[in-house]
């Protein structure tokens, strides 16, 4: 791609040089603020990052809201721009539809012919969103964009006909690296698919092809060797409930403060230690929540990808709780604890977990009971542990692929945004 032949100083830091044929104009002078409420019967539309604004229909999004509620919300109009709670992150977002948004959410109208194709990528680009940093308030997650702040920005407008050029080209180039990131992904699913498959193979009908095999009497596992074993998860194991938050205790002397373990810290097969709650307790109550080496940790549930994970926990953290939506599994005899910490994430238990479970509208959740009698698996021990090594090199390998593919992703990612940023302001031409 070709640069402009003649350039100028912008006078404004996140845009350096300009095209020297464009235009620099605060946002004042191309949004106004709008704020048009008492339309209940309006489509409800959901602001995000990667779509834009869109109807909240096309998230799945049941949310049934009284006409007293909807009086309150915004209209937004087909080519205005919104700012949400994440813009801080992602920019500000176009609406090619007629709807009601969050009153939290501010909507913004063109009142300068501007070409939206060209101005839904420059609010969005890199450069812009530094700028839009400048203009926040609060310190909530979700953070307020002041546009009596961000009004005085300055934004770069090329000459009418290059808007127009502009986005053409953005539409194609991004549509077409889209197309290259949406093919990798699948391949992500087809080799984790891959090694679920061969992980599963390995748990459930062990390494030996020519094993002799018998029906293992439960429908969703089939044949299974002869001369396993099998057993509930409670003959061989307690299950411990953890700590309740906000428990009220009587005659409390002494509190302490203590690490605790919640749901995003348990992961399909690994623990995410990177964000560590804690919770005030009475010291004598603590004692009866203490994780302990080699207990197997079990979600709870929540969605469905939150149902029945299990990792083991070595005892990374001294006196460390977890919350009482993640179970604890501490083994008493007959099996090894990662390799049930392994039978938790193939598709037997998977299955288990999901047809057993008490089920709301997107949420699953199990109990303590229902863990319990989560039929394993028992080979013999030496089994057990070459199961375990052979799966551990499937996880090894699998891992350096999926990671392969990862990085390739996010270069078309990175190439994306570089390129729209490069092209809105100039720094390339179309």
């Amino acid at each position: 791609m070709l640069r402009y032949e003649l350039y100028k100083p912008s006078g404004v830091e996140w845009l350096g040089e300009i095209p020297s044929h464009w235009e620099v104009v605060r946002a004042k002078r191309i949004f106004c603020e709008v704020s048009e409420k008492g339309h209940p019967n309006a489509e409800l539309l959901s602001v995000t990052q990667d779509k834009g604004v869109i109807p909240r229909d096309q998230l799945d999004q049941r949310v049934v809201m009284p006409l007293g509620q909807l009086q309150t919300f915004k209209l937004v109009r087909t080519d205005d721009f919104v700012i949400s709670l994440r813009s801080f992150q992602g920019g500000i977002e176009y609406s090619a539809y007629t709807g009601l948004v969050s009153p939290a959410y501010t909507v913004l109208r063109k009142q300068r012919d501007i070409h939206s194709g060209y101005l839904k990528y420059l609010l969005k680009s890199t450069g812009f969103i530094s700028e839009l940093n400048t203009s926040v308030k609060g310190i909530r997650q979700g953070k307020n964009i002041d546009f009596g702040e961000m009004s005085y920005s300055y934004l770069p407008i090329p000459a009418e006909d290059e808007q127009e050029l502009i986005a053409n080209f953005l539409d194609q180039k991004t549509a077409e690296i889209d197309t290259a990131i949406a093919k990798k992904q699948r391949l992500i699913e087809l080799l984790q698919e891959q090694k679920n498959i061969l992980i599963n193979q390995a748990v459930t009908r062990s390494l030996n092809p020519d094993v002799p095999m018998r029906d293992s009497g439960v429908e969703w596992i089939g044949q299974i060797p002869a001369h396993w074993q099998t057993a509930p998860l409670k003959h061989v194991s307690t299950v411990q409930s953890g700590v309740t938050l906000g428990k009220s205790y009587a005659q409390v002397n002494s509190i302490k403060s203590y690490p605790y373990l919640r749901v995003a810290n348990v992961q399909d097969g690994f623990l995410d230690l990177s964000d560590i709650a804690e919770i005030k307790l009475p010291i004598r109550h603590a004692k009866n929540y203490f994780l302990k080496k080699a207990d197997i940790l079990v979600t709870e549930g929540g969605d469905i990808d939150k149902l029945g994970r299990g990792a083991c926990w070595y005892g990374e953290i001294d006196e460390c709780l977890h919350q009482n939506h993640v179970f604890a599994i501490r083994i008493v005899r007959a099996v090894l604890p990662e390799f049930v910490s392994l039978i938790t994430g193939v598709e037997y238990a998977r299955r288990y977990f999901t047809t057993t479970a008490n089920k709301t509208t997107n949420l699953a959740s199990t109990n303590k009971t229902k863990l319990g009698n989560l039929p394993l698996l028992v080979p013999p021990f030496d089994e057990q542990e070459s199961i375990l090594s052979h799966c551990e090199g499937i996880n090894a390998q699998f891992k350096n692929l999926i990671g392969g593919v990862s990085n390739e992703i996010e270069s078309l990612k990175e190439m994306k945004s570089t390129l729209i940023a490069s092209v809105v302001t100039g720094k390339l031409k179309v």
